[in-house]
């Protein structure tokens, strides 16, 4: 005969299951080797002996759970006579739920692309050593990310948009003048020329001082730290050096290798001290 489509199934697979069991005159539970389906006794059909037996309270037999609470167990009222044919007829297996053990997922189970963000946590613990690899480009999701303690590599990486308050560093400081960044701002080479001095002052690396000591003497004293290189400059402002002498306060540094103030008593002397070392201190830079 001819079909159109698919030839309509003519093998039929039955569910049912069959126990069998023989009396030995004493026992009268017998398990079954899966449990009844729902529905309990009334689904389930016992034979002794080919003869179907009356399940319920007070009647052949009832159903019940085994030594694992599982439902199979069948107590009969009256134990079988020794060598009676006993078969149960169990009209399917009971649906299961099945549980996946802990750990048991490996990666080829999961389709590729299938997990979703939700099925993530929020937080990822990479301290054991893992390693991730990110794309060329990413995108965030929020307005702000922060990133500690990490590098960001490469010739071709553009930062922009970066607020001075994000640095740590928000200034310059060249030569004693500080700027802050994407400010402006004179900055002096060399000596950087002071308002005229009459009386005592401690003077600062890289400053030059016109000294006026038409009034009276008195002391300029140098940087209390110095380093290599810095220099300070003093001129006669008013020709008086040789009336009211000026004195060069040493504070704690050496003056020309000797442990002494300068004193300056030639009209209209200029002169330049460089620090070089703890060992000879400042230095004349002209002579």
């Amino acid at each position: 005969m001819a079909y159109i489509g698919k030839k309509p199934e003519d093998t039929f697979k039955g569910l049912a299951f069959k126990d069998s069991f023989t009396g030995d005159g004493s026992t009268v539970a017998f398990d079954m080797t899966y449990a009844a389906p729902t529905g309990g006794e009334n689904d389930i059909e016992v034979f002794v002996e080919n003869v179907r037996q009356e399940p319920g309270s007070g009647k052949a037999y009832t159903l019940g759970a085994n030594g694992s609470s599982e439902i199979k167990r069948i107590t009969f009222s009256t134990a079988p006579e020794s060598g009676a044919v006993i078969y149960v007829i169990n009209p399917g297996k009971p649906y299961e739920t099945l549980t996946v053990a802990d750990n048991s997922v490996t990666t080829a189970k999961i389709v590729d692309g299938n997990v979703t963000a939700g099925k993530l946590a929020s937080t990822l613990n990479l301290s054991s050593g893992y390693t991730i690899t990110l794309p060329s480009t990413f995108v965030t999701t929020t307005d702000s990310q922060a990133l500690t303690n990490k590098t960001i590599s490469g010739s071709s990486n553009t930062l922009s948009n970066i607020g001075n308050s994000s640095l740590t560093n928000s200034s310059v400081t060249i030569n004693g003048t500080s700027i802050s960044l994407g400010g402006s701002g004179t900055i002096v080479a060399g000596t950087s020329w002071q308002t005229v001095k009459t009386s005592g002052f401690t003077a600062v690396a890289s400053q030059g001082y016109f000294c006026d000591t038409t009034s009276a003497a008195f002391t300029a004293t140098l940087p209390a730290s110095a380093t290599r290189g810095d220099e300070v400059s003093f001129i006669d402002y008013a020709g008086t050096f040789d009336t009211n002498n000026l004195t060069i306060g040493r504070n704690s540094h050496k003056i020309q290798g000797v442990a002494e103030d300068l004193t300056v008593s030639t009209e209209r002397a200029g002169f330049t001290l460089v620090y070089v070392d703890s060992s000879q201190g400042w230095l004349l830079k002209d002579k």
